[in-house]
């Protein structure tokens, strides 16, 4: 009886200590995965370009007028997430909001949201710039146009694929766990009809955003 019981706490012993080797072995590949993650959340001043052209829309009463787009300038919130393998190994999803009024010259204003979502690769090279470290990045995704409810004229929303790249520059501040970035962005996109014929003229056109706020590493 007293060997079976020996051997019974043994047991139980051992199958303890490789739990817990385990769940440490788990911590630490969680605990490593997360290190290389961070969350920033920045400003950003948006300067968009202005374009113009005829309608190319064959349906339409103004087909071949030529219209322009004016869009206004503003400032605006982006959220990256990113995740860094190594120096020239990484991701990172974009999410950028905007407010702004696109001002066509045939129809006047129309207030639209902009909100960016884009995902890209991202190298984060091993050097520093006057104790700042650059890093670089680009890749693509969509940006949806959504007219305000008073606003927008009663126009349809509508997403545009959208390429960007931006260059910047971060460094830790006060703790491992928290730093500064700022960077320069640049977004390319199709300029927006909101499916009105009357309003098509299939220009890409882009925007310009400097940013500049924090990072949180996990």
């Amino acid at each position: 009886m007293i060997r079976k019981a020996r051997f019974a706490v043994a047991a139980v012993l051992a199958f303890s200590l490789a739990t817990a080797t385990r769940s440490h072995a788990q911590v630490t590949r969680t605990d490593k995965i997360l290190a290389k993650v961070d969350l920033g959340i920045s400003g950003e001043g948006i300067f968009n370009r202005s374009v113009s052209g005829p309608v190319t829309a064959t349906f339409s009463s103004n087909t071949g007028q030529t219209i322009s787009d004016a869009p206004s300038n503003t400032l605006g919130a982006l959220v990256t997430l990113r995740y860094i393998q190594s120096p020239y190994k990484g991701i990172e999803f974009n999410y950028g909001y905007a407010r702004y009024t696109e001002n066509y010259s045939n129809i006047g204003g129309v207030q639209t949201q902009a909100n960016e979502f884009t995902l890209g690769y991202i190298a984060t090279p091993d050097h520093t710039f006057f104790g700042f470290k650059p890093f670089v990045s680009g890749g693509l995704g969509a940006t949806e146009f959504k007219p305000t409810p008073r606003g927008g004229q009663g126009l349809l929303k509508q997403a545009a694929t959208t390429y960007y790249y931006s260059a910047g520059l971060q460094q830790q501040f006060l703790s491992e766990h928290f730093g500064l970035r700022a960077s320069f962005r640049q977004t390319f996109f199709l300029e927006p009809d909101f499916y009105q014929n009357y309003l098509t003229i299939n220009k890409h056109t882009s925007s310009i955003e400097p940013t500049i706020g924090f990072y949180l590493r996990f």
